[in-house]
């Protein structure tokens, strides 16, 4: 690591959209690691001074008082940061937090302890790298409506993070309150799991069709780096389950999915043209 801090240092951090820095709760030399975080701090600000910092405080599972315990740390690194603007999460490998964050901003005026707060880690960092991101979600609204879907999401391809989301207007009123609000996380890693499968079985992963009397779920590549879930749950199809036979009713739902993979080929081009103002790179 001293090679990035002098040699490569002008390498390194040069052209860098965020720097994020992992501090582990319980180091026993919080001394040394601060003196490597302020020295990468100064590079950052001397070849990339417009980029981000986020600072994951890391095994907060192994930590009691969480809520106290952050907001230490937190001041802490504040100080260290000497008045850059940085934001402070609390993660752990044994719960959701990496991808579903509890966090602390010293971005904005107030601070949130360590509680559950519905934000996406590791998705907030990649939207920091996609400055027309509400224009992404603007066009997946458009898109939910026209596929008639309950909700749309739009992954990065290869961490699958949530890029982007959207529900479509007539479905938010009456389905929302049925929406598990950790759904984003946990479909991410079963995706990830679902392609590690496929690769130790020597296949390879291009996409994903879920048909079931609840909902139908097609997964399929949008971009060249990402990949986009639709999430369609038709009251039609349960009425057609009640009325006509399983086979018929099969047929059906196969038109349905035919039908959104169909649309996602419609909104490739438009989604490409969107992309190539974002700062993903394959």
């Amino acid at each position: 690591m001293d090679s990035y801090l002098t040699t490569q240092r002008s390498t390194i951090f040069q052209h860098v959209g965020v720097m994020i820095y992992v501090f582990d709760v319980e180091s026993r030399e919080m001394g040394k690691d601060l003196e490597y975080y302020r020295d990468c701090l100064h590079g950052l600000r001397t070849y990339s001074p417009e980029a981000g910092v986020f600072l994951l405080v890391h095994k907060m599972d192994l930590v009691k008082l969480k809520d106290g315990v952050l907001e230490k740390k937190k001041k802490d690194l504040e100080e260290a940061s000497k008045g850059v603007g940085v934001v402070v999460f609390g993660t752990s490998i044994y719960d959701e937090t990496l991808y579903r964050v509890c966090y602390v901003s010293s971005l904005s005026p107030s601070s949130v302890p360590y509680t559950n707060i519905s934000l996406q880690a590791w998705s907030s960092i990649v939207h920091t790298l996609i400055p027309n991101a509400a224009i992404l979600s603007k066009h997946l609204t458009t898109f939910s409506e026209a596929s008639s879907a309950t909700e749309v999401i739009l992954f990065e391809r290869t961490t699958f993070l949530v890029i982007a989301t959207s529900s479509s207007r007539d479905s938010e009123d009456e389905d929302n309150h049925q929406l598990d609000p950790t759904r984003y996380e946990r479909t991410s890693e079963l995706i990830k799991a679902f392609k590690y499968s496929c690769s130790r079985l020597r296949e390879e992963f291009h996409s994903l069709e879920m048909e079931l009397p609840e909902f139908t779920a097609v997964l399929d590549e949008m971009t060249k780096n990402t990949y986009v879930m639709v999430v369609v749950h038709d009251p039609t199809i349960g009425a057609c389950i009640r009325r006509w036979s399983w086979i018929l009713c099969s047929r059906y739902v196969r038109v349905e999915t035919a039908a959104i993979k169909m649309n996602i080929r419609l909104a490739r081009r438009k989604f490409e043209e969107l992309q190539g103002d974002t700062n993903l790179v394959s």
